[in-house]
This record gives structure tokens, C-alpha cells and sequence, in this order.
């Protein structure tokens, strides 16, 4: 296994580093007045998102990028360091066209949608003119197994008809969302196999029927993206807004997760960390009881294990990357299933560990602790649960054991009756 960057994907870490040095960090101050306000702060995006293009620093995270598509193709190891720096700053991905869920539904429309498509949504996202979002969960079920969804789509003549609700719909309230990409039970496919049920449907934003509810606040947070709660009463499109055949909405939403699952983890890492950089800093700052922070051993364990499990969580998410250019993303489903299981468990741990630190400054806006802790604990459900890749990791290790029953056997130290007589099995000092 070879986790080397290339030359371009080192040259261009300097460049974004020195860029998020120059411009996005000085802007941050601009962004929390726009959003204390409760503004999505386009007045600072969009200056920084032009810049980013005229740099070359766009698109960074598809290698599938034609000639005639704005970009630089790097390979998902490539842009895994990238995504690191950008993930250092919550929103610093949008400023390179690079922020979910647009980056998942870029690729799935690269994959699967036909030359209108391409033309309507794929170019304007490419161009970084609007922002789309991705809807498949659902209130009323356990949306980590797909095949309960209840959201339907039904053939009416040269058209179809959408109706359902969705939540948690991550980028629905930004100011420049357009697509809405919608999963849902096809009433046109075959019934027989469960997973070829559903399909992916494209709807405008300004769609008759399809109605945004309500921003849903996560753990006491209101993003200005949103996480909306979408309503779709008789929501009718032409029968050309469905993306790829009918009854393959499950497998092409399975093709968009792996590189997506490696842009979070990074982005988890590079969180992980800024915390420990502030956490050491503010150990040397502050005293207890005569000395500073840093000088206690719990304090320095904290520290230590910080630094060794995001080595370890980095080198994960690099092997999952590398299979990934090397095999395609199925041949690392397992491994995209590891990696977002541990990198948001070790974020929010990370981050708990800094805002401890902090004592209660770390419990306020005056650091970006607290909320980036939010979303780590939200990145816990939100792409799948815990228990899911823990259940998809374990079933995959038990069939290698299937595969090779017995192979083990030669290892365990096997009690047989003829052993008693054996002199090396008479106790110490027996006697004949």
C-alpha cells in the first residue's frame, strides 16, 4: 500500500492551506455576524467561491471530471488531505465546491443521469451556481434499512407523481438549493426483490406541492443550511426526471456513499486536529492548583491518545481511499463502512476531551468546540448509525469465518483421555 500524494495533490494542499490562511479564516468574524443574524452569508461565500475557481482550487474531490468540466481530477487518496484542511472550517468546503451533499449527488448524476440532466442540473452544480440536496429519510420509519421507505412514486400518464415526507434533509434551506434528489418506493418496478423497488427522481425546488416545513434544529443548533423536513403532496414531474431505470434508486444511492464517506472522515480528522491543537495551547495557558494543565497526567493522556487514534483513524481513511482508486468504490464498502464508523465516534471524543480542557469557555461560541461536537455526535446517525456499520463490518468478518471454518483448528490445545497417562500430564512430585 502506497499513501504518497502526488506532486500536484501536494502543491495544491499549499495552495488551499495559504488560501484558507488568507481568506477564509479573516472571514470568519463576517460569517458569525451573518449567521447571529440568522443570514445564510452568501455576501461571504460567493467572493471567496470565485476566487477559489480563478485558483484552480474547484471541484477537487471528482476524478470523473471531463475535459469540459471545470476541475482538477485527483484520486480519492489525493483529495482525502484536502478534505482534512477544509474540514478545519465548517463551511470552508463550499467555498471550493467541494461541500455535501452536493459532492455525492455531483457523482451520482456523472454516473447515472442522461444528457438533459446533465445540462439542467449536472453544469449549474459543476459551476457552483446553485446547491442541491439529497433526500431519502423518513419520520416515520427506520430509514437505515431503505427498503421501508414509504415515499411513492407512481406513473400518471407521460408523468410522475411524488408523495411523501422527508426529513433531515441536509443543504434544504440554502438560499441557492434548485435539486432536490428524492428517493422512493416505484410503483412501476418489480415488488419481487426489495432493494429494486426504489427509485431517484429529480425535482425542482420550486416543484407544485413540494413544500418546506421546517429547519429542524439538531441538538439545539439551527444550521443555516437546514436540515429541512419536506413535504410532497401530488408532486408531479415528466417521466424524464427520473434518474437511470426504474427500480435502481437503492443501488445508485449505494454507489454515491463510499467517496462521500471518505470527504466526512477527513473532514472528522482535520476537526480532531484543530481541537488538539487548542486543547495543547490552552494547557500551557491555564494553572490549577499551582501549576499549569499540561503538567497534569490525566491532561497529558488525553493528549497522547488524542494524537496516536488520529494517526490511526488517518491511516484508516488513507487505505480506504487507496482501495478505492485502486479496486472501485464497492470493492471498499467494508472499508468506507469502517472508516465513518470510527471517525465520528473519535470526533466527538476528541472534541469532548479539548472542551474539558476549556473547562466552560468550551461549553460556549467562544471556541468552535461545542458546535463542531454537534455535529460529530449528529455524523453518528446521520449517513447511517453506528449500528449499522457495526452490523455490515461483523457480518462481512463472520463470512470470511464461514469461508475458512476448521483453518484455526491446529491452534487450540484439545483435552483427549489417552493425555492422563502421558508422563507430562502427571502433577508435580505424583508418584509412580
Amino acid at each position: 500500500m502506497d499513501f504518497e500524494h502526488s506532486p500536484l495533490a501536494v502543491e495544491l494542499r499549499t495552495r488551499l492551506q495559504r488560501f484558507m490562511d488568507d481568506l477564509v479564516l479573516p472571514s470568519l468574524p463576517d460569517w458569525h455576524r451573518y449567521a447571529d443574524a440568522g443570514v445564510y452569508p452568501l455576501d461571504v461565500i460567493e467572493p471567496l467561491k470565485e476566487q477559489a475557481r480563478n485558483l484552480g482550487l474547484w471541484n477537487l474531490f471528482l476524478p470523473g471530471l471531463r475535459d469540459d468540466q471545470p476541475g482538477t481530477r485527483l484520486s480519492h487518496l489525493d483529495y482525502a488531505a484536502l478534505a482534512e484542511t477544509m474540514g478545519r472550517v465548517p463551511w470552508a468546503a463550499e467555498v471550493f465546491n467541494c461541500s455535501a451533499p452536493d459532492s455525492g449527488n455531483i457523482e451520482l448524476l456523472q454516473l447515472f443521469a442522461d444528457a438533459p440532466q446533465r445540462e439542467r442540473w449536472l453544469d449549474p452544480l459543476l459551476r457552483g451556481e446553485i446547491r442541491s440536496c439529497f433526500a431519502m429519510s423518513e419520520p416515520d420509519v427506520a430509514s437505515s434499512d431503505p427498503t421501508q421507505l414509504r415515499t411513492s412514486i407512481a406513473r400518471d400518464g407521460d408523468g410522475l407523481v411524488l408523495n411523501g415526507r422527508k426529513w433531515f434533509i441536509t443543504g434544504a434551506s440554502h438560499p441557492n438549493c434548485r435539486l432536490v434528489v428524492v428517493m422512493g418506493v416505484d410503483e412501476t418496478a418489480s415488488e419481487d426483490d426489495p432493494h429494486r423497488r426504489h427509485s431517484i427522481v429529480l425535482l425542482p425546488m420550486d416543484a407544485p406541492g413540494l413544500t418546506l416545513e421546517r429547519n429542524i434544529p439538531v441538538l439545539d443548533h439551527l444550521a443555516l443550511e437546514g436540515h429541512g423536513e419536506i413535504v410532497l403532496r401530488n408532486v408531479r414531474v415528466p417521466a424524464d426526471n427520473r434518474l437511470g431505470l426504474a427500480g435502481a434508486g437503492f443501488s445508485m444511492a449505494q454507489a454515491r456513499l463510499g467517496p462521500g464517506r471518505v470527504h466526512h472522515a477527513m473532514r472528522c480528522i482535520g476537526q480532531c486536529e484543530l481541537a488538539l491543537e487548542l486543547m495543547c495551547e490552552r494547557a500551557l495557558e491555564r494553572r490549577t492548583f499551582g501549576v499549569r494543565i499540561s503538567d497534569h497526567a490525566n491532561v497529558q493522556d488525553w493528549i497522547a491518545l488524542s494524537r496516536v487514534e488520529i494517526d490511526q483513524a488517518r491511516l484508516l481513511v488513507q487505505r480506504a481511499a487507496w482501495r478505492m482508486d485502486r479496486d472501485g468504490n464497492a470493492a471498499a464498502r467494508e472499508d468506507s463502512a469502517a472508516i465513518k464508523l470510527v471517525t465520528a465516534q473519535l470526533q466527538t471524543r476528541v472534541l469532548d476531551r479539548a472542551m474539558q480542557v476549556f473547562g466552560a469557555m468550551g461549553l460556549s461560541p467562544d471556541t468552535p468546540l461545542a458546535r463542531l461536537w454537534s455535529w460529530g455526535r449528529a455524523l453518528r446517525i446521520l449517513d447511517g448509525p453506528d449500528e449499522v456499520h457495526l452490523r455490515s463490518i461483523a457480518r462481512a468478518e463472520l463470512g470470511r469465518a464461514k469461508a475458512r471454518r476448521g483453518a484455526s483448528a491446529p491452534y487450540l490445545r484439545r483435552w483427549m483421555p489417552e493425555a492422563e497417562s502421558a508422563p507430562s500430564a502427571r502433577k508435580p512430585g505424583a508418584a509412580d
